[in-house]
């Protein structure tokens, strides 16, 4: 059953699962505008021995999606390599004593960096971020035997709209409503319509 709780009670969570005996890996997941890099951060400063695997990373590059016709969707699920962030957790969960180097997306350049990220031997909790970590979809659902716990970010809908329309402000208004309407909100809705139930809901509106 689905749980409700506030960052302090989610906090003490993951200090319980980081000073369990094996790596332990949360999803922390989330529309687009749930402010999951914010709490995140937050996460992380709080919980000792725990580490950051983004999602974002693993952004198809912009030539590619150009070349497919999907790059007016980036952030849309199968605009990310869904197998390459697999292979990512399997290794992070192998814990075989050595360091991971993972990829980092760059939102100044618009593209992943590979190999910018290093994940420490001695990290016993890694914090996974993403939209889709619950999407119940082919591919997407498979990526949950790794997660000791699942967590959604609740967030009401207006205030998803009203932050995801600031991003781009700096637009001409026909551009931003592109953006918004084309893609931030389809890719909103998605996570919001077709998820599975988290272990725990986690407001943050």
């Amino acid at each position: 059953m689905t749980e409700r709780i506030g960052l302090e009670a989610l906090t003490a969570r993951l200090r319980d699962l980081a000073r369990g005996p094996g790596r332990a890996m949360v999803a922390l997941a989330g529309p687009p505008g749930a402010g999951k890099s914010h709490v995140t951060d937050a996460l992380l400063a709080a919980v000792r021995g725990a580490a950051l695997l983004p999602m974002d990373g693993f952004h198809l590059d912009d030539r590619l999606l150009t070349a497919r016709g999907d790059l007016a969707r980036k952030g849309a699920p199968w605009t990310f390599d869904l197998d390459g962030f697999a292979v990512m957790l399997d290794r992070l969960a192998a814990d075989d004593g050595r360091a991971v180097l993972a990829p980092v997306f760059d939102r100044d350049l618009e593209i992943s960096r590979a190999a910018a990220r290093e994940i420490a031997p001695e990290a016993r909790l890694i914090l996974v971020e993403g939209n889709y970590l619950l999407l119940d979809q082919p591919g997407w659902r498979d990526l949950a035997r790794h997660f000791a716990l699942s967590v959604m970010l609740d967030v009401p809908e207006p205030v998803l709209r009203a932050r995801l329309a600031a991003r781009w402000r700096a637009l001409p208004p026909d551009q931003a409503r592109a953006k918004l309407e084309g893609n931030d909100l389809p890719n909103m809705a998605l996570v919001l319509q077709a998820s599975r139930a988290p272990d725990v809901i986690l407001p943050n509106g």
